[in-house]
């Protein structure tokens, strides 16, 4: 027997040899799925087949039985041996054991001794936790006894230093699973017996630390006193357990008091410090501020990759007292603003006013669609499985963490924009928080009845605020760029231009207009154009026609706009399904004596439009056909066959009349 999928299996040759069946049974078992198969034989003499045990019928387990008379020890040392694996984990963790404690004589056959029993145990606790694999090894239940008598026999091929009595195996593993690696290092390494601070009370002191009202050193050394002289109670909040003060004494019984400059010391230790800001601080602080962060360099080409943000501009509004918000897409590369929108809200048509600012200058300078986009989670999440899925419009997506700002390469773009073109151009740049008084602004109080009024010196309009950002972004395009030892005297609008990465695709406008796009609702009109935008698109040919669903007219246009707001490139689209990219042909001026050259031309355009339906029609006329009651043969009327009842029919002059089509072209 041996274990397959960490089943128990026997071959089918060991049940044939073995007198458990004949080859006949164990075919018809087979074929009628009465055992389990859980491999085939064939191909070589390795590979025969198993059958897993415990789906054998009962007659023959019990002839199996016969065989195998007492095979649980053995199964479960097999079982055991093929479950072993080196716990990896423990391996790191006991070797970085050793090399803080070796002073304490800490060897690499320390490290393989205890690296061995855990992963000794990690497979008794794999077994614990498997209820089907203890049914096929054990019975119905765990057998401790048994399982430290498997533990003992696999020692001399493990080389492990677990207890072989049955009460301290079961103890060790249940303080391996409460305490972990700790519980396999012998008590000699690390003995704190003689330190006046052990662990227990570092431990107890940084608690007391990171109390929720921030206690001072000299309050935490206060109240540790306090505790440690019985005038204070500690308790743990979450059990409500109170600790004993009796516990924190000396060899004379006495309180071990502690020192200010001792308790100081302890707390003021780096590893500590850390301990304490991650239990005092909010999440978004400790990470900005402690937690290890990313290096990394830009891309070599531009439009390799675009970051956006959101910020507020930092002056408010006469009318609302409130700040505009804007969007901003970066080139990394460059660190150029290539796309920018406006809004009074922070909202869905801020972003996809950004997008479309940002394909306006892709569509005139002629580049192609970027590789990447780098993009927060907060207002893009929607598109996640629309446009800004990867490969749908852009290559590469990355949805940054969310309130990870230093994620984000724009980030630290709108500071540079801020600090390097609006600081210098316009007042009331910064915030009233900030250490350096260049960046500090003031801010006028209001004594009312609330109390916490402020006004700032200065208000503007919209069209005030949106007018400065915008020449400060074209301001900032042209600034040198930061990286003058590689990109000598050259600005970040010349290092976009000269650095376009030669591996962009082209946009697929289509896809562009139908998720950034204006939409309306229309209808395909004379077979020939639909009325977008307040003007009449034709068809690019008649043929689209044939793209169409039954008796449905009705389509989709998504349209991409100027900068002026006009229409540029309609697409029309039915049931999520792209028709027709539509085109303006324009109109001409009706009277020949104001005719000019553009007019002659649209005229002309619209002429072989027309000519063209005409060849279509004319190419795919329907063939018109006669139709008569067939006539009886001589055979047939000698010999009617019989009866036959047919379904209802419509009459011989309703046949005529759907049938006798006249030529569709016969009144042109």
């Amino acid at each position: 027997m041996e274990y397959h999928d960490n089943r128990l299996c026997i071959s089918m040759r060991e049940l044939v040899d073995g007198g458990v069946m004949t080859v006949s049974n164990y075919k018809q078992l087979s074929a009628r799925g009465r055992i389990d198969v859980v491999r085939r034989g064939g191909g070589s003499s390795n590979n025969y087949a198993l059958i897993a045990v415990s789906s054998l019928p009962d007659a023959y387990q019990d002839k199996l039985k016969e065989i195998y008379p007492d095979p649980s020890l053995e199964v479960l040392l097999a079982w055991l041996d093929a479950n072993y694996e080196v716990d990896q984990a423990a391996v790191a963790y006991f070797n970085d054991w050793r090399n803080q404690c070796g002073h304490d004589h800490a060897t690499d056959a320390h490290v393989k001794e205890y690296v061995t029993n855990a992963s000794v145990l990690n497979a008794c606790i794999k077994l614990y936790n498997n209820a089907k694999a203890i049914q096929k090894t054990m019975g119905q239940k765990y057998d401790w006894s048994m399982m430290s008598q498997a533990v003992e026999g696999y020692r001399m091929k493990t080389g492990h230093t677990l207890p072989a009595s049955m009460l301290r195996f079961r103890k060790k593993v249940n303080e391996y699973q409460r305490d972990g690696y700790q519980c396999l290092i012998s008590r000699k390494f690390g003995n704190q017996t003689s330190r006046k601070v052990d662990y227990r009370t570092e431990r107890l002191i940084l608690s007391i630390a990171v109390l929720p009202n921030k206690p001072f050193n000299t309050n935490v050394w206060e109240l540790y006193n306090s505790f440690v002289c019985g005038e204070l109670d500690v308790y743990d909040p979450e059990t409500g357990e109170l600790f004993d003060a009796s516990e924190w004494t000396d060899k004379n019984g006495d309180p071990k008091s502690l020192s200010e400059s001792t308790i100081t010391n302890y707390l003021n230790k780096p590893k500590n410090r850390l301990f304490i800001e991650h239990s005092l601080d909010s999440y978004t602080t400790f990470m900005h501020e402690q937690m290890p962060h990313v290096h990394r360099h830009a891309p070599e080409f531009s439009f390799s990759k675009i970051s956006f943000d959101d910020r507020d501009l930092p002056r408010k509004l006469k009318d609302t007292k409130a700040r505009p918000k804007a969007y901003y897409a970066y080139d990394v590369t460059s660190q150029c603003v290539v796309g920018y929108a406006y809004n009074r809200n922070k909202n869905v048509d801020l972003v996809a006013d950004c997008f479309r600012s940002m394909f306006r200058l892709i569509e005139s300078k002629g580049w192609g669609c970027p590789a990447q986009v780098e993009v927060e989670n907060h207002l893009m999440s929607q598109w996640k499985e629309s446009f800004l899925k990867a490969g749908v419009l852009f290559p590469f997506v990355r949805f940054c963490a969310p309130m990870n700002s230093q994620e984000k390469y724009a980030e630290p773009m709108n500071g540079a924009k801020k600090r390097r073109v609006e600081h210098r151009n316009h007042l009331g740049i910064g915030r009233f928080y900030a250490k350096d008084r260049h960046y500090r602004t003031e801010a006028k109080k209001v004594f009312d009845e609330k109390n916490d009024t402020y006004e700032d010196k200065q208000y503007y309009t919209w069209e005030e605020l949106i007018a400065d950002d915008i020449r400060d972004i074209k301001e900032f395009n042209n600034t040198l760029h930061p990286n003058q030892k590689k990109y000598p005297g050259m600005t970040r609008w010349q290092v976009l231009e000269a650095n376009m990465n030669p591996t962009l695709q082209p946009m697929d406008k289509s896809v562009w207009a139908r998720f950034i796009g204006e939409h309306t609702e229309t209808s395909i009109r004379r077979n020939s154009y639909c009325r977008v935008a307040y003007k009449d698109w034709w068809l690019s040919k008649t043929e689209v026609m044939e793209r169409l669903d039954p008796n449905n007219y009705k389509v989709d246009a998504y349209y991409l706009t100027d900068e002026d707001g006009n229409a540029t490139d309609v697409y029309i689209f039915q049931n999520d399904r792209l028709i027709d990219k539509l085109e303006d042909v324009g109109t001409f001026n009706t009277a020949d004596a104001e005719q000019t050259d553009e007019d002659k031309e649209i005229f002309v355009n619209q002429q072989k439009k027309i000519a063209a339906f005409n060849a279509y029609v004319k190419k795919n006329a329907i063939a018109t056909v006669g139709i008569s009651k067939a006539e009886q043969t001589a055979h047939e009327e000698a010999a009617p066959p019989p009866p036959i009842e047919l379904p209802p029919m419509e009459s011989e002059q309703e046949m005529e009349v759907s049938y006798h089509i006249s030529d569709p072209l016969a009144d042109l």
